[in-house]
């Protein structure tokens, strides 16, 4: 994963505006033919973590899960970030000059990146990665979530009682890598290059997990649309999805509300999918 290392000169480090989570640093060096390059410094210590260190669960916090992604995606040329080099608990990783998908209004764009996660899936699929660090989407990992979205959430006990359901449906998909958190705030959008940022939930499992991320907040009609760039994925099976991560996002902390870029109802949503299933 690690590039050949080359001569450079740092010229200036300062916190990245544009931080999630763990720590950002932007820095800038000058190269030996006299060109810049701007690169990120992710320090992926839980003690860096901000805010989020206090709500975020210890039991999907492991530093060494993203630099584990970035040296699988290395080779699978599908324009990710570079990893120029990392660590036991940091990455140095390319700045890709683009835009975060939610500022993009073009729905064109939007099924392009459904295609672009299906040929992320399907190269995966078939050369499925093996590494303890990546997160398991089993059926354990799913049972997780419903019991603590249940304690802050009681209005849910009535339709999560038919949950297993829910896992069945789930665990029967096609195993895959998967990003974990496909949401439009963590994919670049560079002209025709889409670059995911943000690996730090990557792990293997159901690959309809990261379409219902890319189509949260969207319409029927738009849903509809966008999944099409995909491909065929039946009705119960993404709401199975859909139920799963609202109840994710609940189930966090007690004392936890989303950022504001993932920051929609999801006791709503929760609820609104377990109607479709028949909950």
């Amino acid at each position: 994963m690690a590039r050949e290392c080359r001569r450079v000169i740092e010229i200036s480090r300062r916190p990245y505006a544009y931080r999630t989570s763990h720590r950002l640093d932007e820095l800038e060096f000058v190269q030996p033919d006299g060109t810049q390059l701007k690169l990120l410094l992710k320090d992926l210590r839980r003690s860096e973590l901000g805010p989020a260190r206090r709500v975020k669960p210890r039991l999907v916090h492991n530093p060494r899960r993203e630099v584990e992604a970035y040296r699988v995606l290395a080779d699978a040329n599908l324009g990710t970030p570079i990893c120029h080099n990392s660590g036991k608990h940091w990455l140095l990783l390319e700045k890709v000059q683009g835009v975060e998908l939610w500022q993009v209004g073009e729905l064109a764009t939007w099924v392009d990146v459904a295609r672009w996660l299906a040929a992320f899936h399907d190269h995966f699929a078939s050369k499925p990665p093996s590494s303890v660090a990546l997160l398991d989407y089993d059926a354990p990992f799913f049972r997780l979530w419903p019991e603590r979205a249940r304690r802050k959430h009681p209005e849910l006990r009535r339709v999560l009682s038919g949950y297993d359901r829910v896992i069945k449906l789930l665990i029967s998909q096609r195993r895959t890598l998967i990003h974990g958190e496909f949401y439009a705030s963590n994919i670049l959008v560079a002209g025709s290059r889409i670059a995911p940022v943000d690996w730090e939930m990557a792990g293997m499992g159901p690959g309809v997990l990261d379409l219902a991320a890319l189509l949260s907040g969207w319409g029927d009609s738009e849903r509809t649309a966008i999944a099409a760039g995909y491909r065929d994925v039946s009705s119960e099976v993404l709401s199975a999805a859909q139920l799963h991560l609202a109840l994710q996002w609940l189930g966090w902390s007690a004392d936890w509300t989303p950022p504001p870029e993932h920051a929609r109802d999801w006791l709503v949503e929760a609820l609104a999918a377990a109607e479709r299933l028949g909950l």
